[in-house]
């Protein structure tokens, strides 16, 4: 009996022992488990911050302004300076001239010109003075100064200012021009010089964005009779539109271009002098001055 007593209390003894193993097990699993809850929680915080990040930098990308665009310009070159007029029209406005002297252009996609001088010397009858000159102004669209059109617009009106400005000049008149171009307008003057008595003629058209400044000019040497300005600007009109259609021509149907760059100020300069006996309008108008200011 005192074996079995023994037995009992060692049973019972073992049984306490396991008991205090599952309370120190459970005791410790419950800071495992703390440990773990509180990673998660971590976690899902982190989470939660990235994707607000996200849509921070999302609503910021969307809310940036987006890049200026500008339209196209329509004509990307120029025809050559000295062939716009056909081999019939320089017979008419200038019969005794031999060739056309071309204006020096670091860029003769975007500008041009070219002068042509003709003297019909009568000996005692006296002489009849012509002068012709032609140039070409092409603006490419920027999109910091606008859209080749509207570049081309404000030098077309600049040089309409400049030839109704011309020191000097007499009955100044100005009329448009229909079927050439976009827009087109006449401007003639009498100008006196010691050579004789001048009747200027300037035709200054724009196609698309592309300006064409047509300048004309006569006068009789040594007592030979005025040339008559009504001819003159007759002329004139039908040099300025054969010029249009070449750089029509030029360009093909006109499709869009590329937004570049406009024209260099260095680009085209007409020539620097103009012929004897021009008047001085005709250096005034080309496109070296007026270019230069829009540049």
């Amino acid at each position: 009996m005192q074996r079995a007593a023994k037995r009992d209390q060692h049973e019972q003894r073992e049984k306490r022992v396991k008991g205090l193993h599952r309370v120190l097990a459970g005791a410790v699993a419950v800071p495992v488990m703390l440990i773990t809850a509180g990673c998660s929680s971590d976690s899902g915080s982190d989470d939660g911050a990235g994707d607000g990040a996200a849509k921070d930098s999302a609503s910021t990308s969307a809310s940036a302004s987006p890049t200026p665009t500008v339209q196209a310009a329509a004509y990307k070159s120029l025809p050559q300076s000295c062939k716009v007029l056909s081999k019939k029209t320089l017979e008419d406005l200038v019969p005794k001239a031999k060739s056309g002297k071309a204006g020096k252009s670091d860029s003769p996609s975007s500008r041009g010109s070219c002068s042509w001088s003709s003297l019909d010397n009568n000996g005692v009858k006296g002489s009849q003075f012509r002068w012709l000159n032609v140039s070409l102004l092409r603006f490419d669209s920027d999109a910091a100064r606008g859209s080749g059109d509207k570049l081309a617009r404000e030098h077309y009106e600049t040089q309409l200012q400049d030839a109704r400005a011309v020191s000097g000049a007499k009955n100044t008149k100005s009329a448009p021009v229909a079927g050439v171009g976009d827009e087109a307008t006449a401007v003639r003057y009498d100008l006196k010089k010691k050579e004789g008595a001048f009747k200027q003629q300037t035709v200054v058209a724009r196609v698309e964005n592309v300006v064409v400044t047509l300048d004309y000019n006569g006068a009789g040497y040594a007592g030979d009779k005025t040339p008559s300005a009504d001819t003159l600007d007759k002329l004139a009109r039908k040099a300025a539109k054969e010029a249009v259609a070449a750089v029509k021509e030029a360009n093909g149907a006109g499709g869009a271009g590329t937004p570049s760059s406009t024209p260099s100020k260095s680009a085209s300069k007409s020539p620097s002098k103009s012929p004897s006996g021009s008047p001085s309008k005709t250096a005034s108008s080309s496109p070296s001055k007026s270019a230069s200011k829009k540049s």
